[in-house]
């Protein structure tokens, strides 16, 4: 289940569209919702806006897993750190994860545990 963490994050880090679209296909359904404070989209091309958006708000930075991981059933719940390469986050978040059948994911609901100042 870590190699789905792992490919979470590489989807919300790449910056090329073309291989984020494809990315995105690959790891959720066709009708995968993606939930947190400042989104609610469905959809592949939905998602894929979605990681686009965080990435211009936030440019050269890179998204990594957290310390906290866990799964049971098909759910899964993980923390990310979003920050400099190499350094301190300045955005820390909790994702919950529902897989479909098939592994891919369903549905993510996102929480905010650290956010940079306005």
């Amino acid at each position: 289940m870590s190699n789905l963490i792992d490919r979470y994050v590489a989807c919300w880090n790449q910056t090329d569209p073309e291989i984020r679209a494809k990315a995105v296909a690959e790891l959720w359904t066709e009708d995968a919702t993606y939930t947190d404070p400042l989104a609610e989209v469905a959809g592949h091309a939905g998602i894929a806006a979605v990681i686009e958006g965080a990435q211009g708000m936030f440019p050269g930075l890179v998204f990594t897993p957290g310390e906290v991981y866990d799964a049971h059933h098909d759910i899964a719940r993980f923390t990310w750190h979003l920050g400099p390469e190499g350094g301190e986050p300045v955005a820390i978040g909790f994702d919950v994860a529902e897989l479909a059948p098939d592994g891919r994911i369903r549905r993510v609901l996102g929480f905010l545990d650290k956010v940079p100042a306005a």
